[in-house]
């Protein structure tokens, strides 16, 4: 058996791509219960995800395996495409499947009753497989080309309630965003087909992938392909790190995100949880020993920031959709930082385990805003199912919600015990060893971070107790008939909750060193203090941890008198989001707006002001020349012809066929020439 598996592996990772698109066409073509009910789209996920753990045993701390076929020639250039499955490829499989079963199943009641669920089904599928595709092609060229499906796929799924205004306003902003960054990863494969005919993965970086094989020597950079000067290594660094900006919505790329909430709720918990914002990292790593130190300075710095401030951004919104959207870029914000300072590993490690507690928290929010609607729709009354500020005292009404959502929280505040616990500290504990001995901006990063962190648990722990805490806000005004959700959703939640708990990942709850994904991705290497480090990093950040979240319970739970900040700048430069979105309305697209109006009056008025007096001028001209062509031109044709119809009329007269006649004009002819000569000769 295992024989027969292994001579086929690489057609089982093709028919873990192909099965979601299976479901792209069926939901398209045929109709039917199984089809509108999810049946067909959970039976092929399910395939895909019984393979993907098939080939994960297989292939996961084992030989890379890469088979090739040659796919087009020009010249005697060939382009060679293929699967690389390596532990990279693998990880992500089983991630993606496994993340999107769950959500087609939480689907299953979420959508019920939706006019357009075919659809629905379909585009989730063709979701997956881009995804799927994405990860096991070895070629830059084929990644392109599935990062781009990927992209449209999640066009097509935050726009999926169309009449919606808000929805397509959101897929455009996201479709134009991404396509920002589409133009980074672009001219990088330019760059490197440039310096060295070929776009297979393995030639370029080594069939391991995050293996730093590459390192700068005299000023060129020498990979598995060859060489290429220092300069263009970081340029080509620097626009694949802009596509990853884009993709993982990293400042300044990162506001079409929290709009893409627009889309279900099971959409953005798959976009936030394991597939499109998980694409950006996954190229950083696909590409990794491109990545020299300026590069690599760049990707944490970038990560860090973004990690700060959709934290401070989290803290003062009230939708309950936009503060986990706000969460997930500065939890990507984390991933970043861990691929600048070199632990790779650890990002990827982090990106594992926020997959499964943020689909969980999403999933859970999608619950409370599922019941919401409906006794939204039940009392007939006005109010916003996804306001915070509209709930309160839900744990009472939906118990394994709340359950379930608080250790998902717990995860993402990362308190022992819990998977986020030992990615998150993971990346806090690399990066001090990272910065150890570096002066200036080096410190600055995991500072930041330490402090992402605390701020961390006071925006989740504000939405637990505000959500779930005291009493509920619209009791009054809707008599507060709230249940737990459907039972298919709560057992993908209890699920999910399992995935966010230490055992999962490590039999030790407080030693990352020991998680078995790190051990399947190569580390850096520690540094001096770093015991030191591996015990004050994770207590100063689980005491204050602790401390902000006994303050949150105090001021919105036992109390629910949380002080009033609403009118200070602080507060309001964090609710409006740091204004960016203002200056990108303002500043760019209203600019942009004006240049076009400022073209537009210089066409009308100059370019077609000109074109119009050329043309007026050239109709005076032409209306002068039809003048004289008629009175001057045809006055002579026709003057000549008149003066000769005259003269013959006159000469006609001569022609009387008389001979007498004749004679006297001859003769008279003959005495005018001879008088002529005469009178000629005597002068």
């Amino acid at each position: 058996m295992e024989a027969l598996i292994s001579e086929n592996i690489v057609f089982i990772s093709l028919l873990i791509a192909v099965m979601p698109l299976l479901t792209f066409f069926g939901s398209l073509i045929f109709r039917g219960n199984v089809i509108r009910g999810g049946a067909f789209a959970i039976c092929n996920i399910s395939l895909s995800l019984i393979l993907s753990f098939i080939l994960f045993m297989q292939v996961w701390n084992g030989p890379a395996i890469h088979e090739q076929f040659s796919w087009f020639t020009i010249g005697s250039w060939e382009l060679q495409v293929g699967v690389l499955l390596n532990n990279l490829s693998v990880l992500m499989l089983l991630l993606v499947s496994g993340i999107a079963l769950l959500v087609n199943i939480y689907s299953t009641k979420y959508m019920q009753g939706d006019p357009y669920i075919r659809r629905y089904w379909a585009y989730l599928g063709l979701f997956c497989f881009s995804m799927l595709g994405l990860v096991i092609v070895d070629n830059l060229l084929l990644i392109y080309m599935f990062w781009e499906l990927v992209g449209f796929s999640s066009y097509l799924l935050i726009g999926f309630w169309f009449t919606r205004s808000t929805a397509v306003r959101a897929n455009k902003k996201a479709f134009i965003m991404n396509r920002l960054g589409d133009l980074g990863f672009l001219i990088g494969i330019m760059i490197l087909f440039s310096q060295f005919q070929t776009l297979d993965v393995t030639r370029l970086f080594g069939a391991d992938g995050l293996v730093k094989a590459a390192v700068v020597s005299g000023g060129s950079w020498i990979g598995s392909a060859g060489s290429m000067p220092a300069e263009w290594l970081t340029t080509a660094g620097i626009v694949f790190f802009l596509a990853a900006v884009a993709k993982s919505a990293q400042f300044p790329l990162h506001t079409w995100l929290p709009d893409a909430m627009e889309g279900p709720t099971s959409v953005s918990s798959l976009i936030h949880a394991a597939t499109m914002v998980a694409a950006g990292v996954f190229l950083i790593a696909r590409v990794y020993p491109l990545f020299d130190d300026t590069v690599l300075l760049v990707i944490a710095s970038i990560g860090a920031f973004t990690a700060f401030m959709a934290a401070t951004i989290a803290l003062t919104q009230n939708d309950i959709k936009r503060i986990l959207a706000y969460s997930t870029i500065s939890q990507l914000g984390f991933m970043m930082l861990a691929m600048g300072v070199g632990a790779s590993g650890s990002a990827l490690f982090h990106l594992v385990t926020h997959a499964f507690f943020k689909c969980l928290l999403f999933l859970a929010a999608g619950a409370i805003i599922h019941e919401m609607a409906h006794l939204k729709e039940k009392s007939g009354k006005d109010f916003d199912p996804q306001d915070i500020r509209n709930m309160g005292g839900l744990r009472k009404h939906m118990p394994v919600t709340f359950i379930t959502m608080a250790i998902g929280s717990l995860a993402l505040v990362a308190l022992p015990l819990t998977s986020g616990y030992l990615s998150k500290d993971a990346i806090l504990i690399q990066s001090f060893e990272w910065a150890e001995g570096s002066a200036g901006w080096h410190r600055l990063i995991p500072v930041s971070a330490m402090i992402t962190s605390w701020l961390t648990a006071f925006y989740i722990s504000r939405l637990i107790f505000k959500v779930f805490f005291g009493e509920f806000r619209l009791s009054a005004l809707t008599g507060g008939h709230v249940h737990e959700a459907h039972a298919a959703m709560r057992y993908v939640l209890v699920i999910l909750s399992v995935f966010c708990l230490f055992p999962v990942f490590s039999f030790h709850p407080l030693l990352f060193e020991d998680a078995w994904i790190l051990q399947g991705f190569p580390q850096i290497d520690s540094m001096t203090r770093v015991n030191a480090f591996h015990t004050v990093v994770p207590a100063a950040v689980n005491l204050i941890s602790i401390a902000l979240i006994c303050l949150c319970y105090r001021w919105y739970a036992a109390t629910a008198k949380a002080p009033d900040y609403s009118r200070s700048v602080l507060f309001k430069f964090s609710q409006d989001q740091w204004h960016i979105d203002r200056f990108y309305s303002s500043v760019l697209v209203s600019g942009t707006t004006r240049f076009a109006g400022l073209l537009y009056w210089i066409d009308r008025h100059i370019v077609d002001g000109l074109v119009n007096t050329a043309g007026a001028l050239g109709r005076r001209l032409a209306a002068g020349s039809r003048w004289i062509d008629r009175y001057v031109v045809d006055g002579l044709v026709n003057f000549s012809g008149y003066l000769a119809g005259v003269v013959g009329n006159f000469v006609r007269h001569f022609q009387t066929g008389r001979l007498q006649h004749y004679l006297v004009t001859m003769l008279i002819i003959i005495l005018t020439l001879f008088i002529f000569k005469y009178y000629t000769a005597a002068i």
